[in-house]
């Protein structure tokens, strides 16, 4: 869950991107949709997914990585990161962490099959630019990974032939969302590095900003001919950021998504 510019995160982010120009150019315009509530899943304690079945329009175009906003209110909307493809565009999922249990959280905690959901989009600009001949690096931080994960599916439903690194790190293993999948993924799919890291199983920093600089620093020895996606708090960015420009990575070749 985000708030105004936000991106989906258990406190209140403001949602801000720096990522694909075809995004940031509007080749896919946002507008006011309205769904339906098809099915929600717990998929840990604080982590709920939730089906929106389109009905106006009957189908959305999106680009994976991309997010919605949901008012409550004339001045107060809060935004989700869009865990489905581009290809299911008559539904969507929707992941959230409603730990935080302020008002974005209380809303998702009620939501039911049959509930009507207005939301505007789709926006943002954290979309991987498949025609980039760079090696992609996904770094993500506990509710981050929803953006990464739409990503990741479509590249290999879409027959995605490149290597790929995912960097995941979490509180602990029950914070990391789609773990299971990202392990199939790895199993299917040599080319894919998946490297998740849960700082009470690794008795590493507790604490996102340390404990997933740390993780890339370990785990990501070349950067050369990277591109690198990161998605988390606004802490975690910097840090993560000033570890890959520290291994020589350019700046500019560090991509970024802010949660919180």
């Amino acid at each position: 869950m985000r708030a105004t510019n936000g991106s989906s995160s258990r406190r209140s982010p403001r949602r801000s991107s720096r990522a694909s120009a075809r995004a940031e150019a509007g080749v896919v315009k946002p507008r006011e949709s309205r769904a339906r509530v098809d099915a929600v899943r717990r998929l840990s304690t604080a982590i709920l997914e939730a089906d929106l079945r389109l009905e106006e329009p009957p189908a959305l175009e999106f680009d994976a990585g991309q997010w919605v906003s949901i008012p409550f209110g004339p001045k107060t909307v809060r935004a989700y990161s869009i865990a489905s493809t581009p290809q299911s565009r008559k539904v969507l999922t929707l992941c959230a962490d409603v730990a935080p249990g302020g008002l974005g959280s209380a809303w998702f905690r009620a939501l039911k099959p049959g509930d009507e959901v207005r939301f505007k989009g789709p926006l943002g600009g954290f979309v991987y630019t498949r025609a980039d001949p760079r090696r992609p690096l996904f770094v993500a931080e506990e509710i981050g990974i929803v953006p990464i994960r739409s990503i990741l599916t479509e590249l290999y439903a879409t027959g995605f032939g490149r290597p790929v690194t995912l960097v995941y790190w979490a509180r602990d293993p029950g914070w990391l969302a789609y773990d299971a999948e990202f392990r199939s993924l790895a199993r299917r799919y040599p080319g894919f590095a998946y490297r998740p890291t849960a700082a009470s199983a690794a008795g590493a920093a507790t604490d996102g900003p340390s404990g997933l600089a740390e993780a890339v620093l370990r785990l990501v020895p070349d950067v050369a001919g990277l591109v690198a996606y990161v998605a988390g708090g606004e802490q975690t960015i910097h840090r993560v950021r000033d570890v890959l420009v520290a291994k020589g990575l350019d700046r500019k070749a560090v991509k970024w998504e802010k949660f919180w």
